[in-house]
């Protein structure tokens, strides 16, 4: 395990260093001039020496190659940079809204992970049955709406219609404190939206999997042997039919963090999207390289997770052998 885990360190250096220079090279080619949006309104006075004065304390004069090797070495010393956009240092406003974007993403996932296994093991049970049929319509309805559209329409139910949950935020409005029990309110609306965008492929691929486990020659052996449906379903063909879903953990992180700066968008949830956002159209490059690193950081984690996953719970899988 831990030579994996080194080995797959070690490729993704190479990796984070081409996708940090991807993303200087994309943001120097982005119509948006990062001068007039560090400037604001005050740009639209300001006359062109000003400007260029400007430009050169931001050091976006530049060529976008001296930036990012600039960048680089000092990321590597620990400094990540000050955020022209944001007025602070980079490390400062990703520790602040790095742990509610994992919180929600944490909780988000739990749910789809265990609520996708719960229903694709009852669809499995009887293939072709009404319940089966009600699942496998429902995940796949799920799977074609946009999440944005979800999260619209959760608004819209729980949060005016029936005024059971806040609409956004963090905590209520006028507070001046946040409080677990205002933050897990204000959770279950996001967390919950997320959650049913990544529910359709859980579901599907248990689904699929335990289906094919129960009509295997050791789980029809164990049913000759007399064993009960539970101890068949859970012990035999669960287990069995639950490998190719931990292949989907590492593949859908990127999906998971797409959804949710998309989510965090529409509940104004104070985590990295509106920060991303704001770093793209402003062109921050210290803030927009960081947070790019840290995302594709994030699905590297995920496909090596998925990885020791399968090698810990299939014995015919040798982890020093991937």
């Amino acid at each position: 395990m831990a030579r994996l885990t080194a080995r797959r360190a070690l490729y993704a250096v190479p990796v984070l260093l081409v996708v940090t220079f991807g993303v200087f090279a994309v943001a120097a080619a982005s119509p948006f001039d990062p001068v007039k949006a560090y400037a604001g309104t005050a740009a639209l006075g300001a006359d062109q020496e000003t400007l260029d004065r400007l430009r050169e304390n931001l050091g976006v004069d530049r060529p976008f190659t001296a930036r990012w090797w600039d960048w680089l070495t000092s990321a590597l010393g620990g400094d990540l940079g000050l955020s022209t956009v944001m007025r602070r240092p980079v490390a400062e406003v990703i520790g602040e809204r790095l742990v509610w974007s994992t919180l929600l993403c944490a909780v988000a996932f739990a749910v789809a992970v265990l609520l996708g296994t719960v229903l694709g093991v009852l669809a499995a049970r009887r293939p072709g049955s009404l319940l089966d049929r009600a699942v496998t319509s429902l995940a796949y309805s799920l799977e074609a709406a946009p999440v944005f559209w979800i999260a619209l329409l959760a608004v819209w139910l729980f949060a005016l219609e029936l005024d059971v949950l806040p609409a956004g935020g963090l905590t209520d409005t006028g507070s001046d404190r946040v409080t677990a029990g205002q933050v897990t309110s204000h959770l279950i609306l996001p967390a919950g939206v997320l959650a049913v965008s990544q529910l359709p492929w859980f579901t599907l691929y248990v689904r699929q999997g335990v289906g094919d486990a129960l009509a295997e020659d050791p789980v029809r052996g164990a049913r000759a042997r007399g064993l009960s449906e539970r101890t068949v379903l859970l012990g035999h063909a669960l287990r069995s039919g639950l490998l190719p879903v931990l292949t989907l953990i590492g593949s859908r992180v990127p999906e998971l963090i797409t959804g949710a700066l998309l989510v965090e968008s529409v509940f104004s949830w104070p985590g990295i999207a509106a920060a991303t956002v704001e770093a793209a159209t402003a062109v921050d490059f210290p803030l927009l390289a960081a947070l790019t690193t840290l995302a594709t950081a994030a699905v590297l984690a995920g496909n090596l997770l998925a990885d020791l996953l399968y090698g810990l719970i299939d014995p015919r899988v040798k982890l020093n052998e991937m």
